[in-house]
This record gives C-alpha cells, sequence and structure tokens, in this order.
C-alpha cells in the first residue's frame, strides 16, 4: 500500500506510522493462512475505502473453530461501533458461519477483529477475504424513519462516490448547490433547435413573473415556434379580448409584437427572422397554467436563379437554401462571359440576406481568333462568319505556281478547343509549295527539243549568270540549282542571276540576288585554267528574297530517289546560253535533245570518271552542251505522267566534257542530281 511512511525513535524503539490514501479494494487474511493459525492471538484490521462510498466485505474461504456463540475463536466485524457479525465455523451447516453473501457497512469504514484461544488449532486454517467500494446512490438513500432529508430540493443526479443537484426549467441553483429559487429571462437561446416553457410548466405559472426569452441563431436561418396545444394565460373577458394581466408577447425585428392569452394556443408561428423574443408576464393575482414552445429554424430561401441561353445552371433543385452553391456551365461552343471578361468558372451562393452573391453570367460563342495567313495562299469563308464557333473556311494555295503537297484543298472548323481543326482534329496548316517541272509547252515526245530556240515560258526553270557565264536550274522559290566550278571562289560573294528570259538583250529578265552559295563538301577545289576532276560538281545558292513565280519562271522538280543508274538510250533535253556556231555565247536560250550513255562508252580525254557523273550526247547531228551552259539543266518527263498534265525534272547538271562542242564521239559528262537528293533536301532544311 502506498503512502508517506513517518517513522519515530524513542529510545531503542521505532514506530512506523503510514499516511496512506484509501484504497478502492484490498484483500485481508488471518496469520499464516494458508497454514493454520496460530493459537491465543489477537488481532485486529481497521479498513477504509474513499468518502463517498461503502465498503463491502466478502469472504472467499473460512476455516475457524467452531463453537456456541463463537466463544473459544471468532471473527468480529464492526462498522463505526455498528456490530455487524461475529463468525465461526467450516461450512454453511454451522450456526455462525457466514455464508457466500457479502457483509455490506453503512459507512467507508470496516473493522475486523480475529481472537483466537490457547488451544493447538492444527486442524484449522482461518480466513481470507475480499474488500471492495461500493458506490453509494445518495440520491435514494435518505430515510423518511430517519427524517433525513432529501440531498436535493428538486432533482438529484448520481454520480461515482457524489452526487449532484440541478433544478426544473424557469429555476437556478443556489450557491449552496442543494435548493433551486425561481428565474427566467435573460437567457439566449442559440442552438438551432429546442424547446421553452413556463416556470413549472405544466403545473401553474408563479405569480409576479415577467420571463424574457431571446431565440438568436445564425443569421441565414429562419426561426418557426410551435406552441403545444395545451396553453392558458389567464384572460379577463368583462375588460374585453385585451391580454391586460397575463400575457404572453412574441417580438420580432421590423413587425409589430403579438400578444396572446386565453385558452387557444398559437399554434404554429413562423417569423421570418433569426431573432425572436419571448415575454411572459404574470401579476400577482389570477391564476396560469401556463405554455411550452418548440423551436425550429430553416434555411432562408433565395429566388429560383432562372435559366441561362446557351448554358445550364446546376445543381436544378426546387427551393435553393441559405448556402446552397449553383455553377453555369456553358454549352459546347460557348465561354463564359462576366460583362466583358471571360471567367474560367462561375459559383454563386445563396446569402444569409435571401439574395445570391453573384449575378448570373452569360454564355456568349467562342471565336477562333482569324485564321493564320498562308503562305503562298489564301483563306475564305465556306460557313459561318466572325471566327466564330462551327464557323468553316478553305484554304487554297495560289495556284497554278503553288499547291498542297498531298491536298488539293484544306478544309478547317472552328472548333470548341478555339483553335481552326481539321476533321481529324489536325490543327498543322500544310505548306503551299511551288508546283514544278510545268511549262507553257504541252508535253512532248521523240525530238521536239532538238537545236532549237527556246519560246517565253519553254524552260522557266533556266537562270543565267554573266558573272561565269554560267546556268543554274531553279528547284523552289527561294533554291536553284548549279555546277559546283561555276560559282567556285563566289561563296562570300553576291551573285545575280537572271530568269524569266529568253533573250538576254531584249526581254526583261528578272533579277536575283544570291543571299548563300553552298559548294558540296566533297568537291575538290578546281584550277579554272587546268581542271583535273569534276566530282561532286554540285552546288545550291540560295536566293535573298522569294523568287515572285509565273508563268515565265517556275522552278523543275528533283528526280525521284532511285538507284541512280543510267537510263541507257533515254533521251533528256539540255538548255542554255552557251557556245554556238563559233560563238563564245548565245544571246538566245537554246535547247537540244540528247542521249544518256553508259561512263564506259564515253570517251573522257583522260579525265576520272565516277558514278556521280553520267554523259550524254548525240551522235549524229551534234547537238551537245558547251562552254556557258555548265551548271544548266539536263531535264525529261516525268514518269507516271500523262501528256495532258507532263512535268519535267531535273536529273543532270552540265559539269564537264571535251574543248570541241558537238563533237559526236565525245560526250559531255553531266553531274547525276539522283545521287544528292539528300544532301540538297538536308541542306535546304537547315538554311
Amino acid at each position: 500500500m502506498g503512502g508517506i511512511h513517518l517513522i519515530f525513535c524513542l529510545l531503542w524503539a521505532c514506530v512506523n506510522v503510514c499516511e496512506c490514501e484509501p484504497v478502492m479494494f484490498g484483500e485481508v487474511s488471518s496469520p499464516l493462512y494458508p497454514q493454520p493459525y496460530p493459537a491465543d492471538l489477537k488481532k485486529q484490521w481497521d479498513l477504509e475505502v474513499p468518502q463517498g462510498y461503502q465498503i463491502q466485505l466478502t469472504f472467499n474461504h473460512l476455516d475457524i473453530e467452531p463453537s456456541p456463540n463463537c466463544y473459544y475463536d471468532s471473527l468480529m466485524v464492526v462498522s463505526d461501533k455498528k456490530f455487524l457479525g461475529k463468525f465461526c465455523g467450516q461450512n454453511s451447516t454451522d450456526r455462525y458461519y457466514p455464508g457466500n453473501k457479502p457483509i455490506l457497512a453503512p459507512g467507508n469504514r470496516l473493522q475486523l477483529v480475529f481472537q483466537t484461544d490457547d488451544s493447538n488449532h492444527v486442524s484449522h486454517l482461518g480466513f481470507t477475504a475480499f474488500y471492495q467500494a461500493v458506490d453509494i446512490d445518495e440520491c435514494t438513500s435518505f430515510s423518511v424513519e430517519n427524517e433525513s432529508d432529501p440531498p436535493c430540493s428538486q432533482i438529484c443526479l448520481n454520480t461515482l462516490g457524489s452526487y449532484l443537484c440541478a433544478c426544473h426549467h424557469g429555476y437556478q441553483l443556489r450557491p449552496d448547490q442543494r435548493t433551486c429559487i425561481l428565474d427566467c429571462g435573460g437567457g439566449v437561446y442559440s442552438e438551432p433547435e429546442g424547446t421553452i416553457s413556463s416556470p413549472g410548466y405544466p403545473n401553474t405559472s408563479p405569480l409576479d413573473l415577467h420571463c424574457v426569452y431571446n431565440i438568436s441563431v445564425q443569421p441565414g436561418f429562419t426561426i418557426t415556434l410551435n406552441f403545444s396545444q395545451t396553453f392558458h394565460i389567464e384572460q379577463v373577458y368583462n375588460q374585453g379580448p385585451t391580454c391586460l394581466f397575463h400575457w404572453l408577447q412574441v417580438s420580432v425585428p421590423q413587425k409589430a409584437p403579438q400578444k396572446f392569452c386565453g385558452g387557444k394556443s398559437p399554434g404554429l408561428l413562423h417569423t421570418d427572422s433569426h431573432f425572436t423574443q419571448v415575454e411572459y408576464h404574470t401579476d400577482r393575482h389570477g391564476q396560469s397554467q401556463g405554455w411550452s414552445l418548440h423551436y425550429t429554424t430553416q434555411r432562408v430561401q433565395c429566388p429560383n436563379p432562372g435559366r441561362i441561353h446557351n448554358g445550364r445552371v446546376t445543381p436544378n433543385f426546387a427551393k435553393y437554401l441559405y448556402r446552397d452553391y449553383i455553377q453555369v456551365r456553358c454549352d459546347q461552343g460557348y465561354k463564359l462571359m462576366m460583362g466583358e471578361k471571360e471567367i474560367k468558372s462561375f459559383k454563386s451562393m445563396c446569402q444569409s440576406d435571401g439574395e445570391w452573391h453573384l449575378t448570373l453570367p452569360e454564355c456568349k460563342i467562342i471565336d477562333c481568333g482569324a485564321p493564320k495567313p498562308l503562305q503562298n495562299g489564301k483563306v475564305q469563308f465556306i460557313n459561318g462568319s466572325n471566327n466564330e464557333y462551327l464557323s468553316v473556311i478553305e484554304y487554297h494555295c495560289n495556284e497554278p505556281y503553288y499547291a498542297f503537297e498531298k491536298t488539293p484543298k484544306a478544309r478547317y472548323t472552328c472548333a470548341a478547343t478555339r483553335k481552326w481543326t481539321e476533321d481529324d482534329s489536325n490543327n498543322i496548316i500544310p505548306p503551299c509549295i511551288p508546283v514544278c517541272g510545268e511549262n507553257i509547252e504541252p508535253a512532248f515526245g521523240g525530238r521536239v527539243f532538238g537545236g532549237k530556240q527556246a519560246q517565253l515560258g519553254q524552260i522557266p526553270w533556266q537562270l543565267y549568270t554573266s558573272l561565269t557565264r554560267g546556268g543554274a536550274s531553279l528547284i523552289s522559290d527561294y533554291w536553284a540549282i548549279t555546277a559546283a566550278h561555276v560559282v567556285d571562289g563566289f561563296e562570300n560573294t553576291t551573285m545575280s542571276f537572271l530568269g524569266g528570259l529568253i533573250h538576254l538583250t531584249q526581254d526583261k529578265p528578272i533579277k536575283l540576288e544570291t543571299e548563300k552559295i553552298i559548294i558540296h563538301p566533297n568537291y575538290k577545289r578546281v584550277d579554272r585554267g587546268n581542271p583535273t576532276n569534276f566530282d561532286n560538281d554540285i552546288a545550291l545558292i540560295k536566293m535573298s528574297s522569294k523568287v515572285p513565280l509565273g508563268p515565265n519562271i517556275r522552278p523543275v522538280c528533283l528526280p525521284k530517289k532511285t538507284d541512280g543508274s543510267v537510263m541507257e538510250d533515254m533521251m533528256g533535253t539540255i538548255s542554255g546560253f552557251g557556245g554556238f556556231e563559233g560563238k563564245l555565247k548565245s544571246d538566245n536560250l537554246r535547247y537540244g535533245h540528247v542521249q544518256e550513255y553508259p561512263n564506259d562508252k564515253c570517251d573522257s580525254g583522260g579525265l576520272p570518271v565516277t558514278d556521280n557523273m553520267f554523259c550524254a550526247g548525240d551522235d549524229k547531228k551534234g547537238v551537245d552542251s558547251c562552254q556557258g551552259d555548265s551548271g544548266g539543266p539536263l531535264f525529261h518527263p516525268m514518269l507516271g505522267y500523262g501528256s495532258a498534265e507532263q512535268r519535267y525534272e531535273v536529273r543532270g547538271i552540265v559539269s564537264w566534257g571535251p574543248t570541241k562542242c558537238g563533237d559526236t564521239i565525245f560526250k559531255g559528262f553531266y553531274t547525276k542530281v539522283q545521287n544528292y537528293l539528300d544532301w540538297i533536301k538536308e541542306t535546304m532544311a537547315n538554311n
């Protein structure tokens, strides 16, 4: 057992005193138990539990020598000088055996006195018992016989080890915490639901009362009073229906008060307010049985928000109450607008005053903005206008000089994503690329070009530079292709090329200035006076501005990528302003038809020949390229096109040949364009 031990020593003797708190339970046994108890013994146990409890003793075992009136050996139980019993014996047949029934003391203390005589007790074991605290119900323990008063004047609430007093409605507990006095008014009821009754209800109301009850709940809620049918407030009829002496008054802000008396219940009263005051008055005379009401609260109602064009309000309730939220979602293709400002989302809450904190927005049709301009093309509306949702536009390239690569037209719809989008959700506008390989001449067969002067627009891809007296072929609206030796040494110089002409002296050509000249990286520089190697004789020219395509200046097509083998006996056309009939140059653009040969059938005059070249010429008429034609095209009709839509591709670039032009034995050599398609496309893309 815990506690504080104080030890007092006097001479040779010490006394151990334990200041201990009472415990709730414990066990007590005779000396030496479960061995036989000794003779000539007197021992006392003082047992105690906390105040507010009774102590209860239960024997687990008792074996004390039986004798009449427990004369020899005994166990005596006493509570505050009140004798509770004297016990001995071995079983229930013995007269003074305690049995199995617990012994309950009237208080919280118990004394056990165990006494034995001087005889031998080898056959008796003594006793063992369990004691514990038992709660006292103070509210029912008072006795009329003992003239003890109830612990509480009105309501008694038993607690563990004690009790609490409370009062009926309309009464207040006095400082003595036992008795109650009348008290009404001044209270505030703020719970969302409750009951209020007149003092003492349903008993007669005390006289000379003036009670005030304030019901005040959170704004946004309204109070409803529901009076019970048992209602009686004294009314003096000989003085009219006026409630003069006893009355009940209900007051609501900004409304006239209502007074009630008599025997008819007001029933249900809707106050439409979050604050209500109830006053009850009696004078010093008369009699009123009183009243009782149950009040409830309801949320304030807001007006129906209504509908919105091209959108919907959610949720859709029959009634909208305080703290309810609404959202507005527009139909597909429409956007939320608050005034002139677009908003991403909208929510509005029903406020405590019964109004929505935000007015409804509008749903206005979205627009995709002005369509992106198309370079070398135009756009027109097919359906709708003002770039609005579901409007349809169509892009067209500037025909006949530009076209889409894979489709004749591109149609886009203004989608809900606010982008102009194709049916497959693609919003990328394809570029208009120059139409290549077309001229004003119909498709030809046989030797249509052999040895003739070109007509205007017949070879519109032909370019010419007087700086090195060489040619080039236009392959896009920015790029041209030529022989590397034509522009070798001029990479850092602005060169001028002429296009759209067939007469050097009579026409008004289109002048093109170069921005970049890019020679193939594997081309070996040659000595213009003594060239020794023309391998990789190819260069690209980028113009400083877009070439204005027209009927007289158009690009030629690049060939398709094949194995690069020579198409033996294939006839191609060469063109240029090169030497003609003994002159160093021709004032007129001329063209001629030549046949392609394998390299082993052409005499190179000792210069190296590679697979990047092929030779071509004419065994009979001496049609050939000559000085001044270098860099110009060798082209022929593209396969796969009918005569009505003939297009031409550049297969070779005039590169080198024998010193004598038009020799039927020595043929000219041309750079094989097919071998450089990857380099051409990569260079153009990167520059």
